[in-house]
Order: C-alpha cells, then sequence, then structure tokens
C-alpha cells in the first residue's frame, strides 16, 4: 500500500461501466445470491424473493397468548411506535395539536440506527445544485425503482429540514464564512453533504431527543412493541406493548397508529456483520404484515462497502463513506486502487467482495477477508490533521487498539446497513391498512433498490414529520381492541417460532405464551403486484 500511494495519488481510479457494474452485482453482490424463498402466507404470498431469515421472521407465530385480555391500560389519541428519529420527528409534528400522544420504545429515546449515522445527510443547497439534481441522481442510484413520487417530495423538502433542524440547535460543519460546508458523496453529480463532523445522526438525535423531552408527548422507555390491535374491521386501532421492567404486557388504545421501528440489521442476513443499532429486529416489518401491509424491495438490502473488519472488536462497524469522499481509496493486497471509491455502494461493496473471493483480499488474524481503506491519503491530499479534524470519532474507536487510521490504513469489508424496502406507504406515510401509518427504514420504495449516502437521515425528517401532520388531518374515531388480523392470520400459519424477536440474542421475556392451533389449508398464492419501474418522467410537474 505504502509503495503505491505516490502512484494511486496522481492516478484515480476510473469507475465501472454499466456492463462492469451489472456483472459486479450479479456475481458477487449478496442480493443476488439465491439465498431467499418464497412467501407462502401474507399479503406477500406467492412473492419469491425474501431473504431466508426475514422470510422465517414474517411467517412467524405472535408470542401473545391464544387467549388474551385486550382490556386497554393506556388510552391516547396517537401512539407511534419507535423512538429513533423518523419516530421523534413525527412526534413533533404532533406538537401542539391538542392531540393526545404516547411514543413507545422498547430501549431508550434516542437508541435506534439514527445515532448509528456518520456520514452526513443531503439536501440541495448549494447554487449550482436543485432537487432535480438530487431527485436525478438518487434515481440513477436507485436502479429507476424508486416512487418517484416520494423521492420528489424528499428532494423538495430537503432545504427546508436543514433549516428546521438548524432552528433547533443542531451543529452542522460550516466553512470559515458561516455557509454550510458541503462533501460530495458516492453518486452525487455535486457537492450536497452536510455533515456533523463524524458523528452527524448523532448530533440530529440529539437535537430531537431534547424537543421530545421537552414536549407534551409522554415517552414509554423500555415498551417494546409485541402486536398491532384492530376493531375487526380491518383498522388498526392500538398496540400490545411489552413492559421489559415489569415483565407484564401493557394494552394501548389509540386512534392511529404510527410505526417508525426502524431495520432489520440485525438478522445479520448470511451471516454478514452489521452496522445497525441493537435493536433492528424488523419488528414493525412483522408487525405490519400480519395486519395485512403490502412490503416493497426486500429483497434488496444495502451492504456498506467499508464495514471495519478488524480489530475483531470493530467488525461490522461504520466508516463512514465521507472518509473516501475526501481521499482515502480502496485498495486490494496488491497494491492495485481497483476501483473508484466513490462509485455507487452496492456496486462497490460487490467490487470488495469479488477482490476477496479471487484471492486479493488481506486476511486479518482471526481468519477474515477484507480490503484495504488508505486513511493516510486524507492528510496526503488535505493537509495534515485533515482526518483527526473532521473524523474524530474514527480516530477515537481505533487508537482504542493502538490503530492511528492517519497514518495506517485500515481493514474494511462490506456490512449489513440499511433495509432499503419495507411496508408500502403513500406520500403521507399512510399504509393500505386504516389507522396505520409508517416513516423512516421501516418503509420502501422511496430508494428503490440502493440508497445514497445521507438520504436516510433526510428520510426520517420529511416523512416521520410528514406522517404526523397527516395523522392530525385523517384521525379515526376510537374503535375497540381486538386479535381479528392475528387470529386470521394464525388460521394460516405454519411456523409455531415467535416473533417480534426483540432482540438478536434473547428477547428477555420471562412469560410462558400459549401457541394456537394452527389450521392447515392450501393457500392461493398467486398474487398481484404493481410494477415498480420507472414513473412518469417528470415528476416535477405540477
Amino acid at each position: 500500500v505504502e509503495r503505491s500511494r505516490s502512484a494511486r495519488l496522481q492516478q484515480p481510479a476510473p469507475f465501472p461501466n454499466t456492463n462492469e457494474s451489472e456483472s459486479i452485482l450479479k456475481n458477487f453482490h449478496p442480493d443476488y445470491s439465491g439465498k431467499e424463498r418464497t412467501l407462502v402466507i401474507g399479503p406477500n404470498a406467492g412473492d419469491k424473493k425474501f431473504p431466508l431469515e426475514l422470510a422465517d421472521l414474517l411467517e412467524a407465530d405472535s408470542p401473545l397468548p391464544v387467549s388474551y385480555s385486550t382490556k386497554p391500560d393506556i388510552e391516547t389519541d396517537i401512539l407511534i411506535l419507535g423512538g429513533g428519529g423518523a419516530g421523534a420527528s413525527a412526534a413533533l409534528a404532533l406538537e401542539g395539536s391538542g392531540l393526545k400522544t404516547h411514543l413507545a420504545t422498547k430501549l431508550r429515546l434516542g437508541d435506534s440506527n439514527t445515532i448509528m449515522a456518520e456520514g452526513g445527510i443531503q439536501a440541495a443547497l448549494a447554487e449550482n445544485d436543485s432537487p432535480r439534481k438530487h431527485f436525478a441522481d438518487a434515481l440513477v442510484g436507485g436502479h429507476g425503482e424508486n416512487k418517484t413520487e416520494l423521492l420528489r417530495i424528499l428532494c423538495e423538502s430537503g432545504p427546508e429540514n436543514i433549516q428546521w433542524l438548524s432552528q433547533h440547535g443542531c451543529l452542522f460543519d460550516r466553512n470559515s464564512d458561516g455557509t454550510f460546508l458541503l462533501r460530495r458523496g458516492g453518486g452525487t453529480s455535486v457537492p450536497r453533504v452536510l455533515a456533523c463532523r463524524d458523528y452527524t445522526g448523532l448530533e440530529i438525535m440529539r437535537v430531537l431527543k431534547d424537543a421530545v423531552r421537552l414536549s407534551s408527548v409522554n415517552t414509554l422507555e423500555g415498551h417494546a412493541a409485541v402486536e398491532l390491535l384492530d376493531d375487526g374491521n380491518s383498522t388498526v386501532t392500538g398496540a400490545v406493548l411489552y413492559d421489559r421492567k415489569k415483565e407484564s404486557f401493557v394494552n394501548v388504545s389509540a386512534r392511529a397508529v404510527i410505526l417508525a421501528t426502524g431495520g432489520s440489521g440485525q438478522l445479520r442476513l448470511q451471516g454478514f456483520p452489521t452496522s445497525n443499532h441493537v435493536g433492528a429486529t424488523g419488528d414493525g416489518l412483522v408487525l405490519a404484515y400480519r395486519q395485512g401491509c403490502r412490503l416493497l424491495f426486500l429483497d434488496s438490502y444495502q451492504y456498506h462497502p467499508s464495514g471495519a473488519c478488524y480489530p475483531d472488536a470493530l467488525a461490522g462497524q461504520l466508516v463512514t463513506e465521507a472518509i473516501r469522499s475526501i481521499g482515502a481509496q480502496v485498495v486490494n493486497a496488491e497494491g492495485v486502487h481497483f476501483i473508484n471509491e466513490m462509485a455507487y455502494r452496492d456496486v462497490l461493496a460487490g467490487a470488495i467482495i469479488k477482490e476477496t473471493r479471487e484471492g486479493r483480499g488481506i486476511t486479518t488474524p482471526n481468519g477474515k477477508m477484507g480490503v484495504w481503506l488508505d486513511t493516510p491519503m486524507i492528510d496526503l491530499k488535505n493537509g495534515e490533521g485533515t482526518l483527526a479534524k473532521h473524523f474524530p470519532g474514527l480516530i477515537h474507536r481505533y487508537e482504542r487498539y493502538q490503530i492511528n487510521p492517519s497514518q495506517t490504513p485500515i481493514l474494511i469489508y462490506p456490512t449489513l446497513h440499511y433495509q432499503n424496502g419495507g411496508i408500502s406507504v403513500d406520500a403521507n406515510g399512510k399504509t393500505e391498512v386504516n389507522g396505520l401509518w409508517a416513516c423512516g427504514e421501516v418503509t420502501g420504495g422511496l430508494h428503490g433498490r440502493n440508497r445514497l449516502m445521507g438520504n436516510s437521515l433526510m428520510d426520517i425528517l420529511v416523512f416521520g414529520r410528514r406522517a404526523g401532520e397527516s395523522v392530525k388531518d385523517d384521525l379515526p374515531e376510537r374503535g375497540p381492541l381486538t386479535m381479528t388480523s392475528l387470529n386470521q392470520f394464525r388460521k394460516t400459519q405454519s411456523n409455531k417460532k415467535c416473533s417480534p424477536i426483540f432482540f438478536p440474542v434473547a428477547s428477555k421475556m420471562k412469560l410462558e405464551f400459549g401457541k394456537a392451533e394452527i389450521e392447515t389449508e392450501k393457500l392461493d398464492s398467486s398474487t398481484s403486484n404493481e410494477s415498480n419501474g420507472f414513473e412518469p418522467p417528470d415528476p416535477f410537474a405540477r
């Protein structure tokens, strides 16, 4: 790596062309490994491409006993499930509405994938940028399969949401003249990424968390969502929570429920490590699926190209894309800069896997494979101290293991990072089931089949706030609490394993749960799925 550095400094690696990119994806990206199966029950029955781990979870049994009293313990107007950025944004949109709001989270408020996000957030703020350019970049990055109405709203809403965050006290990096410091990200045609050093998500969550704490929202920490309840006529009317401290169920009656439960990286698909928070176990997907919500694009997950693979204690942790955007290069064991580090994330991840499988990777002391991320190049290109100034979190993490990334390259390998698909929603976060909204990573369609850096943090703000606003304008009347949808699901269910799993290793639930009697019957697995290809060519046309 050191011997080839001077040559690499003068000669950037090329981007792969379209044919090369397609070959890399089909032969090396985990989404194309074939480790998937067809769902046999639920609204996606007949869909053939669901990851094995997720398919098992979606078709698993509920932990609720068969005979369970749904008498309400708490009555509220709006119940938000999830305490990350999307849930907090939805809660803040409801402030001042006069509606009683409860926010339940299985950990603490703010414990979520939001705080794990490092690199930045996208918004078209530069003079040579526009929402149209942002839209075009994200559409190409998503392989043209993004829901274009959602994407248009995201891109148009970006600048206003940056202003909203700043007014709440978010400290974005700035230039010496006070303007926002903008960087490039993979797939961006102009610098568009704002950051807060290398802990952007943590800073955004700090601001949102403080605002929620100061609001009238009732926060239920340590309350995991177990099941959604309905009125017996396909309208969601509340949820069953599990109070981890008291080890007991809590029934909540609500006029509307907003799902903001995040992703499912802790399922560790195909044995990959993950950059996700411990609570990212796909709970919201399961709860919505049992109520009849259709799921989109869940054959597509994002494997972030630069996950740490050494030391062992850091395995799977994110090494932000922003480091690559200012000079760190991906280099194989032969010292070859084999691909431009700003290629689309899915292509770059596939290229790294290709290098390791074809014998050009580096074997770590624990037998894992990876490639070099030449981090010392950053200071060579930008001046001594640049890496330490802009990425203090990275320096701190590695110095604990006597590694200084300013002087020594680090080893990386793709890590399971983001759930590209999720629950089908409209432009206001409303699902296909009455009384149920969803926002953030639990939803699908916005990013198509590959997400660009920084669009997920904007997603949680834009669509979290829109879901909150939409609920205010379309709030159903309070209905009874029943288990009708769950009981119907159980009639066709064949897997007695319980879900949600709550945490990767053990749920910590110590109650004895009864099991439903399973009725076996022949299922009609034929379903009609709407096309998710290109929409009309100009989504900005009014």
